[in-house]
């Protein structure tokens, strides 16, 4: 059974839904209507299992999960 992902046309709420079926109506989880559209899914994999690498050393000298965001509140 996949998960997909879905935007709501009329209040913009982004979520994931279980298809268990096709043709199983979608309605979205805040508004409750089912004009929704299918978003575009990514996916991260490990294809070795190498441990990921430290983040970068940002110019202020700290190691920054988010880079080019650094300094910015």
């Amino acid at each position: 059974m996949p998960i997909f992902e879905y935007s709501c046309k009329d209040c913009g709420t982004r979520f994931e839904k279980l298809v268990r079926r096709t043709g199983d109506e979608i309605l979205c989880p805040s508004c409750g209507k089912d004009e929704v559209a299918q978003e575009l899914s990514t996916f991260a994999a490990h294809a070795n299992g190498a441990p990921k690498e430290a983040a970068p050393k940002m110019p202020c000298g700290n190691r920054c999960p988010t880079p080019g965001l650094c300094g910015m509140n």
